[in-house]
């Protein structure tokens, strides 16, 4: 993280916020899963990351070539904004794993009696 964050900011910048109301409805800082740095990131130039990672947008510097670079899995995140956008797509691509703290639902032994009911007990 070496690389002027403001050099960052003025490669990657955009005329409008990024907003994901269906995944982070209370927003990206409220979440609880980015750090300060990386919501301001998400939300100020979340428009041109994401439009170089869907190929909507042409990369227009060496910055948002490398991004692309990074985005394709030719090369390492070396960045803020890199290491950002990643953490999105984990985030919102991947399934949430559900953990439980019982494995199973309890079983009936193989040698207890089964209950029996009748219409005279009630």
């Amino acid at each position: 993280m070496n690389i002027n964050l403001s050099e960052l900011r003025n490669a990657f910048a955009s005329p409008k916020q990024f907003y994901d109301d269906a995944n982070f409805p209370r927003g990206f800082a409220r979440s609880g899963h980015f750090t300060i740095l990386e919501a301001e990131i998400l939300e100020n130039h979340g428009v041109v990351l994401k439009g170089l990672y869907n190929k909507t947008l042409a990369p227009q510097n060496s910055f948002q070539t490398q991004f692309t670079q990074v985005m394709e899995n030719t090369s390492e995140p070396t960045n803020a904004f890199e290491r950002a956008w990643i953490k999105y797509l984990k985030l919102t691509t991947s399934k949430a794993k559900f953990h439980t703290l019982f494995g199973r639902s309890r079983l009936v032994a193989d040698n207890a009696p089964a209950a029996v009911t009748s219409d005279d007990d009630y």
